[in-house]
């Protein structure tokens, strides 16, 4: 479990926390296969504001991790074509590295169904998520395609953004 632990203690708010632990949800839920209401219990019950294996989890806003982690498994059947589109060289979304496919996914239903916070900053929360477990190409990866993503889903927020 060592490898979805945060590489450094770095603080962050209450929502910064339940966007990581919903990529740390979503790829246990990839590779375990885990179902969501027992990803959802365990991670509100063993993993939130507690420490883990050596590795202190911030508190987390549960209601926003919730969100995200239910949101993704009920839209995924949308997002993940979207995100295949967006990936670069025809490079399937089956074939990214799980934790990257991870943040891929929590980022693209936060800019679909989170229209309250403004795209700019799901796509850097989401690096500053993926900084945390992956190299920086990897890390370049999800600031790119969450970039394609919300040009799509949120053209107007550039539009006014450029215009």
């Amino acid at each position: 479990m060592s490898k979805i632990a945060a590489k450094h203690g770095r603080k962050a708010n209450r929502r910064g926390a339940a966007r990581l632990a919903a990529v740390q949800a979503l790829y246990q839920m990839d590779i375990a296969a885990t179902p969501l209401n027992d990803i959802l219990a365990e991670f509100e019950s063993h993993w939130l504001g507690r420490e883990v294996e050596g590795s202190t989890y911030l508190p987390a806003e549960a209601a926003f991790f919730r969100e995200i982690v239910g949101g993704f498994v009920r839209e995924q059947r949308r997002l993940d074509p979207l995100i295949d589109r967006a990936l670069a060289g025809g490079w399937p979304l089956k074939r990214v590295e799980a934790l990257l496919r991870a943040a891929l996914r929590a980022g693209a239903f936060e800019l679909d169904q989170r229209r309250d916070v403004p795209a700019r900053v799901v796509i850097s929360e989401y690096v500053d998520v993926a900084n945390a477990f992956l190299d920086g190409e990897e890390t370049g990866m999800v600031n790119a395609v969450l970039d394609v993503l919300a040009r799509q889903l949120r053209s107007a927020e550039f539009d006014r953004a450029t215009g």
